[in-house]
């Protein structure tokens, strides 16, 4: 594993958010979900192509604060246009879990 200073740290900028809407990706190569996520005032509505299938449902979604990396470029996944990566982790098969705080925050919070 390559080794990063402090610097390079700070130079990924992940915060919490709320997603506002999700909906299926049927679209998508592998099964995904499409999210619409708050993150405040500052940086507003951003979406976001998520594989996590497995383990949530569209409807399940709205309303859950989840963790995002918001300074990557946009990505364009088929049609949709995906703004920020959601962060998740495999679990023992390999299928993703999302990370979130374990109490509620103020969306915008950035992660330090």
């Amino acid at each position: 594993m390559t080794e990063i200073t402090f610097d390079d740290f700070l130079k990924v900028d992940i915060r919490v958010g709320r997603v506002t809407h999700a909906e299926a990706f049927p679209e998508a190569r592998r099964p995904a979900i499409k999210l619409w996520v708050d993150f405040g005032p500052e940086i507003g509505e951003k979406k976001s192509s998520a594989q996590i299938t497995a383990h949530y449902d569209p409807e399940t979604l709205v309303g859950r604060q989840v963790m995002a990396v918001v300074n990557f470029p946009p990505r364009q996944i088929g049609k949709f246009m995906s703004e920020i990566l959601v962060l998740g982790l495999s679990d023992s098969i390999g299928e993703i879990v999302l990370i979130s705080p374990d109490k509620d925050v103020k969306i915008g919070e950035r992660l330090h």
